[in-house]
């Protein structure tokens, strides 16, 4: 029912989105200059027609955050989501030094190997912030470019210089809590409904990963995603900016900020939303993202 790569805790879910996407989860060996080793990535596709649909996942996270969002868009075209390097269910290869420069690496020959084509790239998060990375870095590889509630503004707080043994692994041990995972979703959603028992087991599958411990000091270390500042100026691409009017996690300033920094812009708030529109507004948010992708702007 499930691939054999997944945690055996797969089992427990019952939302039928997240049963559906687990049952699709597939892995491909990405060959990448970062590492002799092949990195067996994990991934969803669905879908046929259109611009290919690019979905990229936040901190901590894997393709699971895009559970409700994935079957509404592979339902109009084709669809990809990636766990990102160091993330979700792809392997942790040793020898890689996670940063955010091998992720863009990384995801450039997934792309590479497996689409080849430009995308419509859309980022959640931290998500956002490597999807800025991806397109400022390999452009031709994007058509255009959504941002949801986006990273990329301000710099991470300065976390890694305090991560030496043994803080390391008890700081990121903290983050396995289940109440803190519990407070952290509860911040994320404008309504805790959404926090339930399934919700909570599918932000938490991939901990029981390899390497997880591991792969996750070694970004932190590496100081993340800093801010984009004047680089944002670079990207000419059509961009997409949706935000949930009540994010908790990032508060609304920086929406703004995006949509005057990218010239070819458009933002858009969603009502009685917080951090993750993709979750918790999954209809409105595919709606938004196919109008998108055929106009190159949102009608509303």
């Amino acid at each position: 029912m499930f691939a054999n790569f997944l945690p055996a805790q797969i089992q427990q879910l019952t939302e039928s989105t997240s049963i559906a996407l687990a049952q699709a989860i597939a892995r491909q060996d990405i060959l990448t200059p970062l590492n002799p080793q092949s990195i067996a990535t994990t991934y969803v596709h669905q879908g046929k027609g259109g611009t290919p649909i690019l979905l990229l996942h936040g901190f901590d996270s894997s393709i699971f955050e895009f559970r409700r969002l994935f079957p509404k868009l592979a339902a109009h075209q084709e669809t990809w989501a990636v766990d990102l390097l160091g993330f979700g269910f792809t392997d942790r290869t040793s020898g890689i030094k996670f940063s955010a420069s091998a992720i863009t690496t990384h995801l450039y020959y997934f792309w590479k190997t497996q689409i080849e084509v430009p995308v419509i790239l859309v980022g959640a998060s931290m998500g956002g912030a490597a999807a800025i990375d991806f397109t400022l870095t390999y452009p031709q590889a994007v058509e255009k470019l959504v941002l949801l509630d986006s990273a990329g503004f301000t710099s991470p707080p300065p976390l890694g210089k305090f991560l030496f043994p043994p803080l390391d692994y008890w700081a990121v041990e903290f983050l396995r809590r289940p109440k803190v995972r519990e407070n952290i979703s509860k911040n994320a959603y404008c309504d805790p409904k959404f926090v339930s028992v399934d919700a909570l087991l599918c932000a938490a599958l991939h901990l029981e990963m390899p390497g997880w411990h591991q792969a996750l000091i070694s970004f932190t270390k590496s100081g993340g995603y800093p801010p984009f500042g004047q680089k944002l100026t670079q990207i000419q691409q059509p961009t997409l900016i949706l935000w949930g009017k009540d994010d908790r996690i990032l508060g609304t300033k920086y929406a703004h900020k995006f949509e005057a920094a990218i010239s070819n812009s458009q933002l858009i708030w969603i009502d009685d939303c917080g951090h993750v529109p993709h979750l918790e507004k999954p209809e409105i948010t595919a709606e938004y993202i196919q109008q998108f992708g055929e106009a190159g702007r949102v009608l509303l």
